[in-house]
C-alpha cells in the first residue's frame, strides 16, 4: 500500500469530499473548511480543512466563523483534526479558542481484500445481522458490556440509519447462546472507496477468542461484495495492536475538538 497515495485518497474521498451521514444532515464548503451541520441529536462538526500556514490571523478567522455559524444554530461540534493538517498548530489553536481535545485515535486503513480471511468465531458463538429494534437492543446490550457506558446514542444511530437508509449501512451483534457478547457495525457511502468499520467491543470475559477478528472477517466480506476496496477505522490504543497484526496500516492520528456554546 502506498500510504501518502491512500491518505490523500482518503481526504479527497472522505473528508473534503464528504457526503452527509443522515438524512437531516447537510454538507457545506465554506472556504478552506468543509463542515457538516445536522440536527441537535446529529454530528455537527468540521470534516476538512486546509488553512495557509503562512496567515496564522487568518486561520485563527476561520476558527471563529466556524463557532459563531454553530453557535448560531444551537449546537456543540467536533472539528476532526488530522495530524498532517495545515497549519502545524492547528490544534493548539483549537484550544485558544475555547475547544477541548478528546482522546487520540489512529487512521487505519486495511485493503478489503487482505481480509477476506475463512476465520468463523470461537465454538457456541455466532454472528447475526441486525435488521430491526429488537436486533438493535442485543447491539446495544453487547455495547454497553464492552464499553461500561450507556448505549442509547448508538440505539438512536442505527435505527435511524435503518430507517432512512438501511443499504448503507451494515450493523452485526456476536451472540454466544442468546447472550450478546459483542457488536460493530460498517458505514457505506456510496461513491467512494472506503467502508467505515465502527463500534467494534467485545465483552471482558469474551475477549481473546476471535470475536472481534470474526466481526472485521464479516464485514470484509460484505464490503468487498458491494466493490469497497478499503476498510477505515479511527482506532483507540487498545484497538490499533490488532488492527496492525491484522495489515492494517496505521496512516496518521486524528483528535475530536469539541466546542460547546
Amino acid at each position: 500500500m502506498d500510504h501518502a497515495a491512500v491518505l490523500a485518497l482518503y481526504d479527497r474521498d472522505m473528508r473534503e469530499g464528504a457526503r452527509p451521514d443522515s438524512p437531516d444532515a447537510r454538507v457545506e464548503r465554506a472556504g478552506r473548511v468543509v463542515r457538516q451541520i445536522a440536527s441537535v441529536g446529529g454530528w455537527n462538526g468540521v470534516l476538512w480543512s486546509d488553512l495557509d500556514p503562512a496567515d496564522p490571523a487568518g486561520a485563527d478567522a476561520v476558527i471563529a466563523e466556524q463557532i459563531a455559524c454553530f453557535t448560531a444554530l444551537g449546537r456543540e461540534f467536533e472539528w476532526k483534526q488530522y495530524a498532517h493538517d495545515r497549519p502545524a498548530d492547528l490544534g493548539p489553536r483549537l484550544a485558544a479558542a475555547g475547544f477541548t481535545a478528546e482522546p487520540e485515535e489512529t487512521l487505519m486503513i486495511g485493503e478489503t481484500a487482505a481480509q477476506l480471511v475463512d476465520v468463523e468465531p470461537p465454538e457456541g458463538v455466532r454472528i447475526v445481522p441486525v435488521t430491526d429494534r429488537a436486533g438493535v437492543d442485543l447491539m446495544v446490550e453487547a455495547n454497553e458490556k464492552a464499553f461500561g457506558r450507556d448505549g442509547g446514542w448508538l440505539r438512536d444511530l442505527v435505527l435511524g440509519r435503518l430507517a432512512s437508509a438501511p443499504d448503507d449501512i451494515v450493523a452485526v451483534v456476536a451472540l454466544a447462546g442468546d447472550e450478546p457478547v459483542s457488536s460493530a457495525r460498517m458505514e457505506l457511502i456510496p461513491g467512494t472507496r472506503f467502508a467505515g468499520l465502527w463500534g467494534g467491543g467485545t465483552a471482558p470475559a469474551w475477549r481473546g477468542k476471535g470475536v472481534y477478528r470474526a466481526l472485521i472477517a464479516h464485514r470484509a466480506r460484505i464490503a468487498a461484495e458491494r466493490g469497497y476496496r478499503y476498510l477505515q477505522v479511527d482506532a483507540t490504543d487498545q484497538s490499533r495492536p490488532i488492527l496492525e497484526r491484522l495489515g492494517f496500516a496505521a496512516l496518521t492520528t486524528t483528535t475530536p475538538y469539541v466546542y460547546k456554546p
